[in-house]
């Protein structure tokens, strides 16, 4: 069952080039693909049985209110995943990190859009053998999708 990655811009601190949201969608379609394939922590984690992920753009002011509501603690955040199938995903907190890291903003976007699709599958990075095997996967896929996308 191929499943459907909805990204929606709701913020405007943050110029997003449309074509961003389309590379972003087609990516974690083929992220689902390899995350349900080889990376499902086990059956009952919520990708395996979803049709659709929606994935929310934000600013830091609905990050922080989302985070503060949904897990008690204040401040934005970059990810935040809902078993449901929904995705909230901080932009001004991933350009501040793109800038940190020397990373472009769209390839910091695409990390926490398939971090918060491990979310989905299973993972968690409570633990430090946790994050750290999560980490691995994770920036396994970046790697692969970024150059899929040509590095933009």
């Amino acid at each position: 069952m191929k499943l459907e990655v909805l990204i929606c811009d709701h913020q405007s601190k943050v110029a997003l080039p449309s074509e961003w949201l389309v590379d972003l969608e087609s990516a974690g379609v083929r992220a689902c693909g390899w995350i349900r394939e080889a990376h499902l922590l086990s059956g009952s984690a919520p990708l395996a049985d979803l049709e659709s992920v929606e994935v929310a753009l934000v600013d830091d002011s609905e990050s922080d209110r989302v985070h503060r509501d949904f897990m008690g603690i204040d401040g934005p955040t970059d990810v935040i995943t809902f078993e449901h199938g929904e995705i909230v995903i901080g932009v001004e907190v991933a350009k501040r990190q793109a800038a940190d890291y020397e990373e472009p903003e769209l390839r910091e976007l695409l990390r926490y859009l398939v971090h918060g699709l491990l979310h989905l599958a299973g993972h968690e990075d409570e633990e430090e053998n946790q994050r750290k095997r999560m980490e691995e996967v994770q920036e396994k896929i970046v790697a692969t999708l970024w150059q899929e996308m040509g590095s933009r």
